[in-house]
């Protein structure tokens, strides 16, 4: 199973993403795909079978509303080798064309009010130029992330002045992560098209963003709610765990298992 379609209590992860770009008024989706994740393609698919028979049993179709989406909506792209983060966003860039677009990363699950990107779209309309979302990370985690060297503050917006794949402790220019949302100018094509690699031998999108420092506005917003990281175990438990606890119709039994446990 793709882990973009692991249920998050009664949803996958790619619904909550999807949801959440919807709240931030994008229309059009473009989903980057590989061997193997026809399953993502088939959720936001009609299910006519389906539909006709719970209309005949007299069931609401609302539970497959978020999945309904306009024809010519989705586009789906295959990504034939895994080349990283890079080459996925590269894969897309005749659909992008010359327009702005946001990235989401699915199993980085956002929960705020407004949404994630709605808070990056709000920031985006003042600030311009690139605008990536970042959290403060345990010094040993830099490793795991791209990082940046900050410039000036101002609430939650960070000046970007450098990036840096995945640094290790000792020399990481800070503990601020970008995670992943992302809006970016269309001239990173061109640089992923230069097919780069960068760490761990995959065409990293950091690299390229870095490049654009100094030819675009480039700025942080630090996410203003909680984020799971759902590619990790513990962190795809605690996020079912947190999101069923907010629902009222399952934290009374979620609440009464955890008091036992």
């Amino acid at each position: 199973m793709p882990k973009e379609m692991l249920p998050v209590v009664d949803r996958p992860l790619i619904q909550y993403a999807v949801d959440e770009a919807r709240e931030a008024g994008i229309e059009q989706f473009i989903f980057v795909t590989s061997r193997g994740k026809s399953l993502i393609d088939d959720h936001f698919d009609h299910a006519f079978e389906l539909e006709e028979t719970m209309t005949r049993r007299g069931k609401s179709l609302e539970v497959l509303h978020g999945t309904r989406t306009s024809p010519g909506d989705i586009t789906i792209i295959r990504q034939q080798e895994p080349l990283g983060l890079g080459h996925a966003v590269w894969c897309a860039r005749r659909i992008v064309g010359d327009e702005p677009f946001a990235v989401l990363l699915p199993d980085d699950l956002m929960v705020g009010e407004p949404g994630c990107l709605k808070q990056m779209v709000d920031a985006y309309s003042e600030l311009g130029g690139n605008l990536i979302c970042t959290e403060e990370v345990a010094p040993e985690d830099t490793r795991k992330y791209g990082i940046v060297t900050p410039g000036a503050r101002n609430g939650a917006i960070t000046e970007v002045l450098g990036l840096v794949e995945k640094p290790a402790p000792e020399v990481a220019p800070s503990t601020l992560a970008i995670i992943g949302r992302y809006i970016l100018q269309p001239e990173v094509m061109d640089i992923l098209g230069s097919q780069e690699e960068g760490a761990g031998g995959e065409i990293q999108l950091t690299d390229a963003l870095a490049r654009m420092i100094g030819q675009q506005p480039f700025h942080g917003l630090t996410f203003q709610g909680k984020r799971y990281d759902c590619g990790d175990k513990s962190g795809f438990v605690t996020a079912t765990l947190a999101l069923a606890l907010a629902r009222p119709d399952l934290a009374p039994a979620v609440r009464a298992f955890m008091a036992t446990a």
